[in-house]
């Protein structure tokens, strides 16, 4: 059973949240515990399927989890015990089960569990990077400063992916626009006019009898437009969890055209940072470089650096083996690692490797979104002049005629 709870700590503080329990006194017992004083605590009854919330659309986002970084980041730094800096994130965080979890997770350090491992029961929300940074921080005694540099990090990701999404915003707005619009004029408006031109009797253009035929199409066999956009879809839904659908995923999304570099960079900015920081952070190479093929987010590259880990564990370097891979790995990524190891700084090294990518990334997301706005005029621009020449042709035909 859940209860929802509000108490108060020793020093008064008013604190709430939601407890799990085989009884009410068994959550009160668990709550003085925890030297919590509990002023209110209520049974959360379960309401049917039909009235729960949604819970898609509860998720926790990745900027919460970027914030509740840098301010847990931030008041430990400042002194404030663990579980007192997380009861104080729960109380302003506004999403209920980002809140709940973070109570849960306040209770663990109160029972004695590490941080590291308190955050590891929660893996949707603390990937392995986090943890393992956590942990790092915990055996070396700097936790404050190695979750400074999980926010850092955390925020150099989110502002990438901000960009990159802002940047394909607008067209996937224009195209769902049009899409609607386009399916309005077949279903609703071409059907009408159909029948003004038939009766008028007279030859229509080819442009004109096209749009009927595909407007046609669509008042008859709506439904098996449908059915095949729903194959399409549990198709590539189930086929995409598959290892051979990701193999291929992956080598083709790295040799399209334009998009292609542009994702190799993102990939190798993304590897050399997080490899960067697990190093600075004092885990060893071939774990870091384990926890890095995580979260690469491709297979082709996950493959590589779990190649190199494999590599790196039987006494060779990482550059050698990155040299291996010239069409993922170019030659400027592996002669600064090259450089990174034979000087002892390859951390440094690595983290001007991301500078040096970022400036691509953003340099190509800017030209993008200058590039991408005219092609979508004219595109549309041909759209409309098509269907406005297939209704106004026959129409003008007619009123010449009258």
């Amino acid at each position: 059973m859940r209860f929802s709870y509000q108490a108060r700590t020793k020093e008064g503080k008013i604190q709430s949240g939601v407890i799990e329990a085989s009884s009410e006194e068994a959550a009160l017992e668990v709550l003085h515990k925890n030297e919590l004083y509990p002023t209110l605590i209520e049974k959360i009854q379960i309401k049917p399927v039909l009235f729960q919330e949604i819970k898609l659309f509860k998720r926790i986002s990745y900027k919460e989890i970027v914030v509740f970084s840098r301010q847990l980041a931030t008041m430990l730094d400042s002194k404030v015990p663990p579980a007192e800096a997380l009861d104080a994130l729960a109380d302003q965080t506004r999403n209920p089960d980002f809140q709940e979890k973070i109570y849960k997770i306040s209770a663990n350090i109160r029972e004695g569990v590490p941080l590291s491992r308190a955050f590891f029961r929660y893996p949707k929300i603390f990937s392995t990077f986090y943890v393992n940074m956590v942990k790092s921080g915990e055996v070396s005694g700097n936790l404050t400063e190695v979750l400074e540099r999980i926010a850092d990090h955390l925020e150099k990701d989110y502002y990438l992916r901000s960009k990159t999404i802002g940047a394909m915003i607008y067209p996937a707005i224009v195209l769902t626009v049009f899409v609607l619009i386009f399916i309005v004029l077949m279903l609703f408006v071409i059907p009408g006019l159909t029948k003004v031109l038939t009766e008028a009797g007279r030859e229509l253009p080819l442009v004109t009898k096209i749009v009927i035929a595909i407007s046609n199409f669509f008042v008859s066999y709506w439904w098996i437009i449908l059915l095949i956009l729903v194959a399409i879809f549990a198709f590539f839904y189930f086929y995409l969890k598959t290892r051979e659908a990701k193999e291929t995923l992956a080598r083709v999304s790295l040799n399209l055209p334009i998009l292609g570099n542009f994702l190799k960079n993102l990939y190798l900015a993304r590897f050399a940072e997080n490899l960067s920081t697990l190093i600075v952070a004092g885990i060893p190479i071939a774990q870091a470089l384990e926890v890095t093929s995580d979260l690469i987010g491709n297979y082709t590259y996950q493959r590589i650096i779990l190649q190199v880990r494999d590599r790196v564990i039987k006494g060779e370097s990482i550059s050698s083996v990155l040299e291996r891979f010239p069409e993922e790995i170019p030659p400027l990524f592996v002669q600064m690692a090259a450089v990174g190891e034979r000087t002892g700084r390859l951390s440094t090294t690595l983290m001007n490797i991301v500078r040096f990518y970022q400036r691509e990334i953003d340099t190509f997301i800017d030209s993008l979104s200058s590039i991408i706005e005219p092609i979508l005029i004219i595109g549309l621009a041909l759209m409309v002049g098509f269907l406005a020449a297939s209704v106004f042709l026959p129409l003008y035909q007619i009123g010449g005629a009258l």
